[in-house]
């Protein structure tokens, strides 16, 4: 889409992207040791409101859940001899991140059961160096979603649960790049700099359905619907001049659609001590953009272009077990694999996101018969992604690839049951 704004001597590109996230492994919750393997049908905590609202009717009395989590990685970009622009790589462009969550349930009767989430529905932070070789895509940006998820689940018998909770979602969004200014002819001229941040509102569903094959097997199916996040603000610029002076201020806007899912899940008692999960999912990123400011500039005309990336469709494949070493102490385990939401060719310098795939342990121990401490570690693993970039008025390139991309997230969160 494209919007003329004035008469002038440069031209903006406006291109719209998203980071596809690990979700799954990020709400801190008690199922990050499976990697969320049966999460749609395990129904052991308040948790099960972000996977399946159904779940609520197996949960008795009254349980809390709050949950905190540490996220660290590796995300670094090394440039090829394609590349035509200055400043080499990236560095590590993501930090020690904090999360945390909070759930309850109560059941109000043998049929109804109510509950509320709050969690980090998806999210991440990229913070390159400012000078790095893809600084004209990218120096700063992050996006973060915050569900509120009020639920309601009804048993209909003693087979059928049914669930379903009404997300609330507050996104926001930061981006900052450098703007190239070699076009005015100066030799070596410092950097521009776009700033551009927004927050809004956006709402949707989780439902779900839970069947109970016999006393320790169930099936779970869920669905979440797509939220519209629509931001809009006035672009930044500084440092510019009067060339780019006009351009300050123009008002940007971004319509983002985070994707629906919908995901089946098992969980069988196989024993007194083992049990067995799995999931198989699905994630609608076919109908999902990017969202990335690219200011380009040329010396011909003025215009500003939003483009949205060539995503599509993700599956997962997570299987988990759990064992009962005593009666206070559960042990977890879990691997998932998830494909890839775009090929090498459509991957941006700002969206470095490839298949996946992710081991997870986790130890709960009962320290009284009310309260509950988990504890998990999660390993999430991308290996290398290769990129080659350009912005299509200045023709400045960057080539290369992200090496050996990899995340651990711990997560920790105690249970109280009343």
């Amino acid at each position: 889409m494209g919007q003329k704004l004035s008469s002038a001597a440069l031209v903006f590109l406006v291109s719209i992207g998203y980071h596809q996230q690990v979700r799954a492994y990020e709400i801190a919750g008690d199922d990050a040791g499976v990697v969320n393997a049966g999460a749609e049908a395990s129904a052991q905590a308040p948790s099960t409101i972000a996977s399946n609202p159904a779940g609520l009717s197996y949960l008795r009395g009254t349980q809390i859940l709050v949950g905190a989590q540490l996220v660290y990685g590796r995300i670094k970009f090394e440039p090829d001899s394609s590349t035509n622009v200055s400043g080499g790589g990236s560095g590590n462009a993501i930090e020690p991140t904090l999360g945390g969550s909070f759930f309850i349930s109560r059941m109000l009767d043998e049929d109804w059961s109510i509950g509320f989430g709050s969690y980090v529905d998806f999210g991440s932070t990229l913070d390159f160096k400012s000078s790095w070789s893809g600084r004209y895509f990218s120096q700063h940006e992050s996006i973060n979603g915050l569900a509120l998820v009020p639920s309601v689940a009804y048993r209909i018998n003693d087979k059928w649960s049914i669930g379903v909770g009404i997300k609330v979602m507050h996104g926001v969004l930061k981006e900052q790049a450098a703007v190239d200014r070699s076009f005015l002819g100066v030799k070596n001229p410092p950097d521009a700099q776009f700033k551009y941040k927004d927050s809004t509102w956006g709402y949707g569903a989780n439902i779900g359905v839970i069947y109970e094959l016999q006393p320790g097997t169930r099936v779970g199916l869920a669905y979440t619907s797509k939220v519209n996040l629509d931001f809009s603000n006035h672009l930044s610029i500084q440092g510019g001049g009067a060339l780019l002076k006009q351009a300050d201020g123009i008002n940007v806007n971004l319509k983002i659609q985070v994707p629906q899912t919908a995901n089946l899940s098992i969980y069988h008692q196989l024993d007194p001590q083992w049990g067995l999960l799995a999931t198989l999912g699905w994630k609608d990123m076919s109908q999902f953009g990017d969202v990335a400011i690219d200011v380009d500039t040329s010396l011909f005309g003025a215009q500003s272009t939003i483009t949205k990336s060539n995503y599509k469709d993700v599956y997962q494949l997570a299987l988990g077990a759990q064992y009962r070493a005593t009666p206070e102490l559960l042990w977890s385990m879990g691997v998932a694999y998830s494909t890839s939401a775009t090929s090498n060719s459509n991957r941006t310098l700002n969206n470095p996101i490839g298949s996946q795939w992710c081991l997870g342990t986790g130890v709960t121990y009962a320290l009284n018969h009310k309260t509950d401490f988990n504890l998990s570690w999660d390993v999430i693993w991308m290996g290398d992604l290769p990129v080659d970039q350009t912005q299509v008025l200045s023709n400045n390139r960057t080539s290369g690839e992200y090496k050996n991309i990899w995340f651990q997230v711990l997560t920790g969160n105690l249970i109280w049951r009343f």
